[in-house]
């Protein structure tokens, strides 16, 4: 699974943190390989304006660990949004629960974060959630399910939590090991171009 990830990454040439604290480290595939996979990953290879789209589009899927089904139907939704397609995108990216478990510090990367949703270690505003998708709104408060006290991630929280910054519209409570949505993703930093994204499916 590790090598099927740290191709994904190298094939687009873009580092997308596909494998939690090792993306931010020299071991990263894309720090030790930097050109892609295969007998002639290292040849110049002259890409054209879909092949960038697509590319970009590959790196969000990959990046939010989605289906091609699920990335459309996003998209459609921001398209019907009052605000610009690439900016409804994003939030509703961001706002998906596996997603906020990941910035808030609750797991290292977001494949884990979606495992740990789906597995139940997981609540919000005091009730167990187990799908990775779900909606978060301004004011959820999310935390590990009591339940879930003594597993790996809960008890390394606080530690995680020690000089960690969570992003602008997430609020820590470390003292009570519990996250809160404090408006709607803002200020989000995107590896990727969701213009060519959105350009991609507008076609």
């Amino acid at each position: 699974m590790f090598k099927v990830l740290e191709k994904k990454e190298r094939s687009l040439g873009s580092r997308l943190f596909l494998k939690a604290e090792r993306c931010s480290s020299p071991k990263c595939a894309s720090v030790r390989k930097p050109y892609r996979p295969g007998q002639h990953g290292k040849r110049f290879k002259k890409v054209s304006g879909y092949g960038k789209q697509l590319a970009e589009k590959q790196k969000v899927r990959f990046t939010y660990g989605l289906r091609e089904t699920d990335l459309k139907k996003y998209f459609k939704l921001a398209d019907r949004s009052v605000e610009p397609t690439d900016v409804s995108l994003v939030k509703l990216l961001e706002s998906r629960l596996d997603n906020v478990v990941f910035q808030a510090g609750f797991a290292p990367s977001r494949r884990v974060a979606r495992q740990l949703v789906g597995h139940g270690h997981i609540q919000v505003n005091g009730r167990k959630v187990t799908i990775p998708s779900m909606a978060v709104r301004p004011g959820d408060r999310i935390n590990f399910r009591p339940e879930s006290a003594e597993h790996p991630a809960a008890r390394e929280l606080s530690s995680r939590w020690k000089n960690y910054e969570a992003p602008v519209w997430i609020s820590l409570d470390k003292e009570k090991m519990v996250a809160e949505a404090l408006s709607a993703p803002k200020d989000v930093n995107m590896p990727f171009d969701l213009n060519l994204v959105v350009n991609y499916y507008s076609k």
